[in-house]
């Protein structure tokens, strides 16, 4: 198959960004892969350095110019290419995509559509995107399925992929080493000390001030066991305020954006995404991955990925209380923090395996495909298959 993907983020792009290179990266290895991203966008950059994608800078922006221009660019490419799918990410580049496709016919690539997050399904525009420029709707989430009940895109085939994880890449590493990690903070970390870390990313609807407010809550001997980690941007001036005011300061650690997380991650003895907003999460899963289980947040889709109190805990998003009880149980009882991450890494393998996200998205291709080209039977799908279990 010829796949395009494209996705309208500009800057780092988060979730989105990391879904299309894990896809990328998987099925170059059996298909014509294409990332069309913005040129100053991870996205653009990053593809560039995967072996057989192609990666195309071109701008998806909403103003009417800009637009017409893209779309131009985009039918080009399309008929350049003669790709048999287009995968969107998101409402920019799915309304691009329906112009550039406008009018074509047995030229016309299927079009799969990822609905990442829990946003309003509506209006006139989403509407044209559903009926003129979707055959396959992927859902990252059970969530995000009944999300989108009684919308126009419930009228379309609907399937659930869960993230996949390289599960080579994201491994537990010896404690040996974790000890090693923790040591670039020098005194930062004292011995001993209980560390709980997110790569979940900084902004304010991540909610990583719930975990430093239950921190707060702890008396003083306790609080200064624990050290909360977080990878991802510096915190603005305001929550860095608000750190304060919680006299947590001394026990937050901050490590900006990182190139690679997986050092970091191995520093930590508990994840946690307590985001307010949240349909499934990588960094839920990456974390876990590494042998870290994982406090979340009791929304979206974040519970879809632990079995509570075995694999990682699962809490009200406010539920500060609940959160200092349970650090506080943690601090005495690291064998449970131990056999949770066990448990992390085995319900990882089990259900987060690279080799099945890409399998079960290229079976939505397939699917597609087929229900759209019934003229080229079933040899073009069984084709496919074959390339899929030799490569």
């Amino acid at each position: 198959m010829k796949i395009l993907y494209t996705n309208f983020h500009a800057g780092d792009g988060g979730g989105h960004t990391t879904y299309i290179l894990t896809l990328a990266a998987a099925l170059a290895e059996r298909h014509h892969v294409t990332v069309a991203a913005p040129g100053s966008s991870r996205l653009y950059s990053s593809a560039k350095e995967i072996p057989g994608v192609e990666a195309i800078a071109l701008e998806f922006r909403n103003r009417l110019g800009a637009m017409v221009g893209t779309g131009w660019r985009l039918r080009q490419l399309i008929e350049k290419s003669g790709f048999d799918i287009i995968h969107v990410n998101g409402s920019a580049d799915h309304r691009i995509a329906m112009l550039a496709t406008l009018g074509l016919k047995r030229t016309r690539p299927c079009i799969v559509f990822t609905k990442h997050n829990d946003l309003p399904v509506s209006g006139l525009s989403t509407w044209f995107k559903g009926k003129l420029a979707t055959d396959s709707v992927i859902c990252v989430s059970d969530y995000t399925r009944r999300h989108l009940a009684k919308t126009v895109y419930d009228t379309k085939a609907v399937s659930v992929v869960h993230h996949g994880i390289d599960l080579r890449r994201f491994a537990p590493v010896a404690s040996g080493v974790s000890e090693r990690l923790r040591r670039r903070w020098g005194t930062a970390i004292p011995d001993g000390a209980l560390v709980v870390g997110s790569i979940a990313g900084t902004d304010d609807n991540k909610g990583w001030l719930h975990m430093v407010e239950a921190v707060a809550l702890l008396p003083p001997a306790q609080r200064e066991r624990i050290r909360v980690v977080l990878g991802g941007r510096t915190p603005n001036a305001q929550q860095r305020a608000r750190v304060r005011a919680l006299g947590m300061a001394g026990q937050l650690i901050c490590t900006g954006l990182l190139r690679d997380v997986r050092p970091l991650v191995a520093a930590f003895d508990v994840g946690f995404v307590l985001s307010r907003r949240e349909t499934l999460s990588f960094a839920c899963r990456e974390m876990m991955a590494m042998g870290k289980p994982v406090i979340v947040s009791d929304s979206g889709g974040l519970p879809e990925n632990v079995e509570a109190g075995v694999s990682g805990w699962i809490v009200g998003p406010h539920e500060h209380e609940r959160i200092a009880q349970l650090l506080m149980r943690l601090l005495d009882n690291r064998l449970e923090v131990t056999l949770a991450g066990m448990a992390a890494r085995a319900r990882s393998v089990a259900q987060f395996s690279l080799q099945d996200f890409a399998d079960r998205t290229e079976v939505v291709y397939q699917e597609s495909l087929a229900r759209m080209r019934p003229w080229a039977g079933s040899g073009g799908v069984a084709k496919w298959k074959v390339q899929r279990h030799s490569g």
